[in-house]
Formats: structure tokens, C-alpha cells, sequence
């Protein structure tokens, strides 16, 4: 059976935790792992090493918590998303009747981007809702920015409080209405210079050829095959799902490539698809393709307005 104040919670108990210092993240993390210990909950822990090594001195006893380094566990919001769901069936395959999760979610102020991790909060309370899962979201207020702080207020139903208190959160939203109103993300800086390609209504073949030619001389060849993997996957699903004139765009910065896909048609309709794993609706409103495209890309946005169109971002870690 489920232990503390998630035990009557059926699916994801998804927790945000604020603190202000060292002792404050071991005063809200540190009960609630000791605890899962004590219930014998399978509990995997993903913060930066700074935090690991603070949560980790202030355990009494290491006993029963997998630690994964943060920037393993996130690499991007639909791996993440695999990742974690693959290791939760295992565990309930297993027989664990509750799950228990501490992760760093990335965000400026550790060194990440928010548009895309800020959509990835609001869709594990879906993702992750058919798991016995107690995941708390630890977040540091003296690095964390502001319009950060108010969208975890908005997407995590519960908070958890010093000394092992938990609360609901009365600023949660429904992940669907929440992501309706987020702001069309900024143009990045490859975007304010001269594209290196651009090509108006392609099938996804000379997408594709154009992608791996043009495009990918600049790129390692591992990062060329995921980008036009992405690039016919989101061409298809603009001649399958939206209506022309199409156009493809891309641009190439210091050790990254964003490409963007516009149609004319009105997207699709669920605000999370890509992000999860794909079923029969999703594949029908072009899930399947978007969620491979997310799969190889560091971000993924959609923006509709008037026309549809999806941006990717492809890091090349051989250039950093």
C-alpha cells in the first residue's frame, strides 16, 4: 500500500519544494526519502552534484535510493519522459506499491532553457498519472527566475514544506488550459540572422536530401541523421495534417541547428502531443511523427497563430 500523505492518492502525487539555502533543500528533501526508506519504497533521487552531495550528507543511511546524476536523467522532456516510464513499469513489474522521485528539473538558473521543460511539467501529471509515483520538484528561490517560480506554482497540484509538511497548491491549473495560455516562445539568435536553407512546399524526400546536404556539412554525422530524421518526420505530418504552402527554414549557430516547419493548418490539438508516448488518437492527430521528432531534439515548440508551425533545436556536443 501507498505511505504518507500520498497514501489515498490514486496515480502521480507531483509535489513542487521551494528552499533558500542548503539546509532548507535537506529539511524538506532528507524526510521525505528517509520515510521511503523506512516503507521500503523503491526512490530514485536526480539533482546536480552540488545538491546530491548535500542530500547525501544529511542522510543517515544511503540504503534503498538510486542516485542518477541531473543532467543524465535530463537530457531532454520526451527522453526524460521514456526514460522515467520505462524505470516505473520495471518497478511495478516488481511489485512497488509506491514509487518515490526527488528531481532538478533544469531551468535558467541552473544553465537550461524553461520553454520546453516548463511544458514537460505540466505533461507528467498526465505522463506519469497511471504510475503509484510520489515525485517531489525541488527548486532553488535564490537562483530559480521569477516567471520560473509562477509557472511551477501552476503545474504542480501539491507543495511539500520543512520538517516532512506537504500542502495543496490552490495555483495549480489543468495542464491543457495552463499550456493554452503559455506565450509564444522568443526567436533564438540563429533566427535574427540568414537562413542556410529554405524551401517552399518540399516532400519530405528533398526535405530530407536538402537537410542531410545543405544543412548538415555543418554538423557531426550522428547530429546530421537525427536532424533529418526530425525534418521528414515534420514535413510528413505538415502534408499529411496541415495544408500547404509549406515552408522549411533552418539556420545553424555555434554547435546547434534550428529548423522550423510552417503550414497553414491549425496544428494539432492536444497541447502535449510529442511528449508522450504515442496511442491511437495521438497517432491520428500526427503523434507518432512528432514524438519521434522529439525524441532527437534538445527542444521542440509549437506555435499557432493564424499558421502552425514547429521549431526544433539539435545540439551538436561535438562542438562544445
Amino acid at each position: 500500500m501507498r505511505t504518507g500523505v500520498a497514501a489515498h492518492h490514486c496515480g502521480y502525487f507531483h509535489e513542487a519544494a521551494f528552499y533558500d539555502s542548503d539546509d532548507g533543500l535537506a529539511d524538506i528533501v532528507v524526510p521525505f526519502l528517509v520515510d521511503g526508506q523506512a516503507a521500503g519504497e523503491p526512490t530514485l533521487v536526480t539533482l546536480d552534484a552540488r545538491n546530491t552531495a548535500v542530500v547525501r550528507a544529511a542522510l543517515p543511511s544511503l540504503a534503498g535510493i538510486e542516485f542518477v546524476p541531473s543532467p543524465e536523467q535530463y537530457r531532454n522532456p520526451a527522453q526524460t519522459i521514456a526514460d522515467y516510464r520505462r524505470r516505473f513499469t520495471r518497478l511495478v513489474d516488481e511489485g512497488a506499491e509506491q514509487i518515490r522521485v526527488v528531481g532538478d528539473v533544469p531551468h535558467p538558473g541552473t544553465g537550461g532553457s524553461w520553454d520546453a521543460w516548463s511544458r514537460y511539467e505540466a505533461a507528467v501529471n498526465h505522463a506519469y498519472a497511471e504510475f503509484p509515483l510520489w515525485g517531489m520538484c525541488p527548486y532553488d528561490v535564490r537562483v530559480t527566475p521569477e516567471h520560473v517560480l509562477a509557472d511551477v506554482r501552476r503545474t504542480h497540484p501539491h507543495e511539500a514544506l520543512p520538517a516532512g509538511a506537504h500542502r495543496a497548491n490552490p495555483a495549480y491549473e489543468d495542464p491543457a488550459a495552463y499550456l493554452a495560455t503559455r506565450p509564444p516562445p522568443p526567436l533564438l539568435p540563429e533566427q535574427r540572422t540568414p537562413p542556410v536553407l529554405g524551401l517552399i512546399d518540399p516532400s519530405p524526400g528533398h526535405a530530407r536530401r536538402a537537410v542531410g546536404g545543405a544543412v548538415g556539412a555543418h554538423l557531426a554525422p550522428a547530429v546530421r541523421d537525427d536532424a533529418v530524421l526530425a525534418t521528414s518526420e515534420l514535413v510528413t505530418n505538415a502534408w499529411r495534417h496541415g495544408r500547404p504552402p509549406i515552408t522549411l527554414t533552418a539556420w545553424v549557430g555555434p554547435g546547434r541547428l534550428v529548423l522550423t516547419v510552417e503550414d497553414h493548418g491549425d496544428g494539432p490539438p492536444d497541447p502535449l502531443v510529442g511528449l508522450l508516448p504515442q496511442s491511437g488518437r495521438a497517432q491520428g492527430d500526427g503523434g507518432l511523427g512528432l514524438w519521434m521528432a522529439h525524441q532527437v531534439c534538445a527542444d521542440v515548440r509549437h506555435l499557432s497563430a493564424g499558421t502552425h508551425t514547429v521549431r526544433i533545436v539539435i545540439e551538436d556536443p561535438s562542438a562544445h
